[in-house]
């Protein structure tokens, strides 16, 4: 029976959401691209990784952002071997497409290369190799580069998984990119990064993304999970809004607007505002804000329940239902269910609807 990895089983999409979110975990190019290997190589059973960025004006001259488990002197010998490296010579022909070693040249061929014999020397064996040049269209490009030491191929599968990251890869790079573009518009912008409790996306329409915040990209998939989708991966109703806005120039000067979703016990605002640029180029940030509407757990329940069950009981409070909370805690549907029947065991009641009741009826009677 064939093993199921993330990339065709039900974890799929959570493990992507996963790798998308720390690709948005910082905007230092370093620190991004090593959070997401930490991923990547668990997923993708990789043994080294690397991540290459031409230099402004050089286009065949490269630094090294990211570098993980490779010796130094890879590098340092690098430049020498450069013309000889059968995975950059391959993937910057197919740009933005995930190619195997295999598609590159045969196993008898690598064996030969420049590049193969440098890493035995150093005690490096690259048997298996699975790479993509990424193109951002801005006169930069990079590569992402994974490799194995022992001789068993990337699959197909696994192929597919990083291909399906790719445009959120070439993404990533740009943005780092341009944030010290971005840092010379003044503190406008960490003010908003660092504001306690807003997640923010800001974007140039109508097709630079500029910044993330970490979860402001499992926050959109939580509540538009179903939704259509069309630029930088927002939903549809988001970007009318936008472009509804962008319309409406300078007759909306401070530059607000506020949309709020709804569901039982929580909504979510989202804030537009236009932040100063120059003419044509008006960049916007969206400002998103949860808030909880529930009833509040007692706090003497948490002396009868374990963390996760509180975890559990908070959400049922906040009208989530059963395959929400299952998606959002990463756990299984008949996990969720056995930890609500002990927590119905441990408050003494029959049901969920009783439990939201027992909660608000112990808020409007507490000091």
């Amino acid at each position: 029976m064939r093993a199921k990895g993330p990339w065709d089983s039900s974890q799929g999409e959570q493990v992507l959401l996963e790798v998308m979110t720390a690709l948005s975990s910082s905007l230092d190019l370093s620190e991004v691209f090593s959070n997401s290997y930490e991923i990547l190589s668990r997923v993708l059973a990789a043994d080294f990784g690397g991540l290459c960025v031409s230099r402004p004006g050089e286009p065949h001259q490269y630094d090294w952002p990211m570098v993980q488990d490779m010796p130094q002197a890879f590098f340092d010998r690098y430049p020498e071997i450069s013309d000889e490296c059968f995975v950059s010579s391959a993937v910057i022909q197919q740009p933005n497409t995930v190619l195997r070693d295999s598609e590159m040249l045969p196993r008898q061929a690598m064996w030969n290369t420049a590049m193969y014999s440098h890493c035995l020397e150093l005690n490096m064996r690259v048997e298996r190799v699975m790479s993509v040049a990424l193109d951002m269209g801005l006169g930069w490009h990079s590569g992402f580069t994974l490799y194995r030491d022992k001789r068993k191929a990337f699959t197909s599968r696994e192929q597919a998984f990083l291909q399906r990251l790719t445009p959120i890869l070439a993404r990533t790079v740009r943005n780092c990119l341009m944030l010290g573009d971005m840092a010379r518009q003044g503190d406008l912008l960490e003010q908003l990064f660092r504001h306690t409790g807003l997640e923010s996306i800001v974007l140039s329409p109508p097709h630079a993304e500029l910044m993330r915040t970490p979860r402001s990209t499992a926050l959109l998939h939580h509540w538009f999970p179903d939704a259509p989708c069309g630029r930088f991966g927002l939903p549809q109703v988001l970007l009318d809004a936008l472009e509804g806005l962008g319309r409406s120039g300078q007759r909306m000067l401070s530059g607000q607007d506020v949309l709020t979703f709804w569901r039982p016990g929580r909504s979510l605002k989202v804030t537009f505002l236009r932040l100063p640029g120059p003419p044509g180029r008006t960049p916007w940030a969206l400002l998103f804000q949860e808030v909880s509407h529930g009833a509040q757990a007692p706090a003497h329940w948490r002396k009868r329940l374990t963390p996760r069950e509180m975890d559990v009981v908070e959400r049922v409070l906040n009208g989530w239902d059963n395959q929400t909370i299952a998606e959002d805690m990463g756990s299984s549907l008949n996990t969720l269910k056995t930890h609500l029947k002990r927590v119905f065991v441990k408050l003494a009641v029959p049901s969920r609807s009783k439990l939201i009741l027992l909660a608000q009826e112990r808020s409007v009677h507490s000091p």
